[in-house]
């Protein structure tokens, strides 16, 4: 592995992260309960760890901030255009998963 002072790292981070948030605004037709039942995070998920993050540095920001900085749009915005009501399956999978617990 190449050595890379903290400060190349912290830029290579940071734009692989935008390249994930730009993924997703992208990808309307993945599902959050999808992304939870998969990966075991989603946008809600990666929007409280920026918020997270935030406070650690002494910037308030709220849950609703950090969506639409994540989803790109207000997130109630985003719910009535592509959020779709889950399956009997998504949420039975959702359900043993123990997803929701964290």
């Amino acid at each position: 592995m190449p050595d890379i002072d903290k400060a190349t790292q912290t830029e290579l981070e940071a734009a692989a992260f935008r390249r994930l948030v730009e993924h997703l605004r992208s990808r309307h037709d993945v599902q959050n309960i999808d992304m939870m039942n998969l990966a075991g995070f989603c946008r809600n998920c990666l929007s409280k760890w920026y918020r997270a993050a935030a406070e650690e540095k002494g910037l308030p920001l709220t849950d609703p901030e950090a969506r639409e900085i994540i989803y790109g749009m207000p997130y109630k915005e985003w719910q009535a255009q592509y959020q779709k009501e889950a399956s009997a399956e998504q949420k039975a999978k959702f359900a043993v998963s123990g997803q929701g617990q964290h």
